[in-house]
């Protein structure tokens, strides 16, 4: 695996949250590339249908037109058809299984939630490690404890892979957690406006994009 440099701002492209508010995937896919996005994941947690599969397959198509990195969340098999990378949570395939089947060139990441996990984590043949929720989020039904701000600035010390902050990362909070040592923030619910229409999304994801840019930015100097 060679060092991976992954784009600071990591959109997710949730399925449930788009389908509450009213735009299909493939919509916002197309809207978030278009607002600039480097990386997207497709997070669908309910059963993966035929449909399911041919959005994500539009969205892989969309993100290769980007030259965006196409990330498909927890299902190394639907990852293999697509040519996608990777990501795992606690609960999926083991990084090491995932990794005999996936391309050797493909790109894995692994959420964790605690010290423990981002150690074990550390030692598993991943090319990213995410750790959250940095703060309270909603965008799961049953959440890990809060992480916080000042427990990531310690345990970024524990990996020398690219860290991934997670959770409830608002722009007002962005600065923070790039502080403390994150190299990319993946965002899911600050993503998505209320109401959610193309041009309020695409705004977003470019308050989002100048933002994170900016902030790396001043990080570097």
């Amino acid at each position: 695996m060679s060092a991976l440099k992954l784009p600071a701002f990591y959109p997710v492209l949730d399925t449930e949250i788009l389908s509450h508010r009213g735009m299909n995937a493939t919509e916002a896919a197309e809207t978030i590339l278009e607002g600039g996005a480097r990386i997207l994941q497709f997070r669908h947690k309910g059963f993966f249908s035929r449909d399911v599969f041919e959005t994500a397959t539009r969205v892989a198509a969309l993100c290769g037109e980007a030259n965006a990195v196409f990330v498909m969340n927890d299902r190394a098999d639907i990852a293999m058809l697509l040519a996608a990378a990777l990501h795992l949570g606690q609960d999926d395939l083991d990084p090491a299984d995932a990794r005999k089947i996936m391309p050797p060139s493909a790109i894995i990441g692994l959420s964790t939630h605690n010290e423990r996990q981002l150690r074990a984590g550390d030692r598993e043949a991943v090319d990213y490690l995410a750790i959250g929720p940095i703060f309270p989020t909603g965008s799961k039904q049953n959440p890990d404890p809060v992480v916080g701000v000042d427990a990531l600035r310690s345990l970024r010390a524990v990996t020398e892979k690219p860290l991934v902050a997670i959770g409830g990362i608002a722009r007002r909070k962005a600065l923070a957690v790039f502080e403390a040592g994150a190299d990319s923030v993946a965002i899911i619910g600050d993503l998505y406006p209320e109401p959610l229409t193309k041009p309020a999304l695409r705004s977003r994801v470019e308050e989002w994009t100048q933002l994170t840019g900016m902030l790396m930015g001043m990080r570097g100097r």
